[in-house]
């Protein structure tokens, strides 16, 4: 370890971290270009065999970015899409970013540091940055948008230049150090500890442009909302915002110990997949589509009394014909990603005839992650940890997440040398309690 981290994990203050050099290299999840043909032709695309820990050269910051010493990072799924090399390798990500010239250059390497999640403190700003300083405790946002395009005056995520950092753009969150400009950065909430805050922004932000953001389903008191993958990454998120909106959270679930967690992060409705029969071949058969949401649609109607006004979709394939058949006439779909593959089918005549909506929707813009903020900041929305590996382990807890055995969020200490760490305001831990701070740590450990 650097004497740099040295000193930002024994929290010295920001004129030491300013003094001390930055190291030549640092210890970084990453994938290698030479791999990217690896699982061609295989079967179980184990992630395990593409993620590797090891050494990677310092970068130098723009002036509009900061230098990140990360304490904690997150698994999500698009570190998995990362490493199996789909839809695409994500090395042809990094060299359209690189064409634009400049300082873009920096991010077409042989090898890719991935991660869109972190939290840390900043050792390093550039000569732009007006608003963060050396020593500042930070969460992440995963958007980088291009501040010089129109659209994105208008909207943070309309940018045909935004990308995901450590996704699209290289220098990513599963690392000691991470570079990210100084947009992306949102006040760490000072209760909680470094994984705690990490884990959040990706899914939480995502789950609430989805749901509350005026782009969105704009989620009102009263409304039933079905949520797929209720107790994963991004489900976790949207019950907690639909139960904290005043609106009813209805889940699905695949197994009974997700179905639990589903319950105590607020599911006033849980439905556990094989109870209307889904499974991941649904989605190619129109009449299973149509039998499935028949029998879900029963299940809702008895238990909540009336169809969904909005339905929280993020599987794709599998449930996406379910979703639109489900909601409510004049109800709304909005989707945010396709885990179980892209290409959708469903019958156009619930959509047209009964007045339904789509909302495509993709991360959040730096307003909305502000706000979503200021919910955990509160105590009002809380982490949906469930399991802490070290970065040393990346491979199995991504690994983890790519065979859905995972609860909520899977987190990744990095320079943090232990759990619990970072917390600045413990009077607010113990008004939120740890027992609500921890809703999901204290269920069965996912690992196998």
């Amino acid at each position: 370890m650097s004497l740099l981290s040295e000193a930002v994990v024994a929290g010295a203050p920001p004129e030491e971290l300013e003094r001390l050099p930055l190291p030549d290299e640092y210890t970084a999840a990453y994938l290698r270009a030479e791999d990217a043909e690896m699982f061609r032709g295989v079967a179980d695309k184990d992630v395990r065999k593409s993620l590797r820990v090891g050494p990677v050269a310092m970068p130098e910051p723009a002036p509009d970015e900061v230098l990140v010493a990360v304490m904690a990072s997150a698994v999500n799924y698009n570190t998995v899409w990362s490493a199996i090399f789909e839809p695409i390798p994500t090395f042809r990500f990094l060299r359209q970013f690189a064409a634009q010239g400049g300082w873009a250059e920096r991010h077409d390497l042989p090898y890719h540091q991935v991660g869109s999640d972190g939290a840390g403190v900043v050792v390093r700003t550039g000569s732009a940055v007006r608003h963060w300083k050396t020593g500042d405790h930070v969460v992440v946002s995963c958007v980088q948008a291009d501040d010089q395009e129109a659209a994105t005056q208008a909207d943070g995520m309309l940018g045909a230049e935004q990308r995901i950092w450590g996704f699209e753009t290289n220098f990513g969150g599963l690392a000691h150090y991470a570079l990210v400009r100084a947009s992306q950065l949102i006040p760490k909430p000072a209760h909680l500890s470094w994984e705690e805050a990490a884990c959040n922004p990706l899914c939480a932000g995502t789950a609430y442009r989805m749901l509350v953001g005026d782009r969105g389903a704009r989620l009102k008191q009263g409304d039933v909302v079905l949520i797929w993958g209720a107790a994963g990454g991004l489900g976790a998120y949207a019950v907690q915002l639909v139960k904290n909106g005043g609106g009813i959270p209805v889940g699905v679930v695949s197994s009974p110990a997700k179905a639990e967690a589903a319950r105590r992060l607020g599911c006033d409705v849980v439905i556990d997949r094989q109870e209307i029969g889904l499974d991941d071949r649904t989605g190619d058969d129109p009449r299973a589509v149509i039998e499935t949401g028949k029998r879900l649609g029963r299940l809702i109607r008895e238990r909540v009394g009336e169809d969904p006004h909005i339905v929280f979709e993020h599987v794709g394939r599998a449930t996406f014909g379910v979703s639109v058949f489900v909601v409510r006439r004049g109800g709304t779909v909005v989707t945010c990603g396709s885990s179980t593959g892209y290409h959708h089918t469903y019958d156009n005549r619930y959509l047209w005839m009964k007045l339904k909506r789509i909302i495509g929707s993709h991360a959040a813009n730096l307003q909305e992650q502000w706000e979503l903020n200021r919910l955990l900041s509160l105590g009002h929305i809380v982490p949906t940890l469930s399991a802490v590996y070290p970065l040393a382990e990346i491979g199995e807890a991504a690994r983890s997440v790519q065979e859905n055995r995972h609860i909520g969020k899977v987190g990744v200490l990095c320079l943090a040398t232990a759990p619990g760490q970072g917390v600045t305001d413990p009077a607010l831990r113990a008004r939120v309690g740890e027992s609500r701070l921890n809703v999901l740590r204290e269920l069965p450990d996912p690992r196998p």
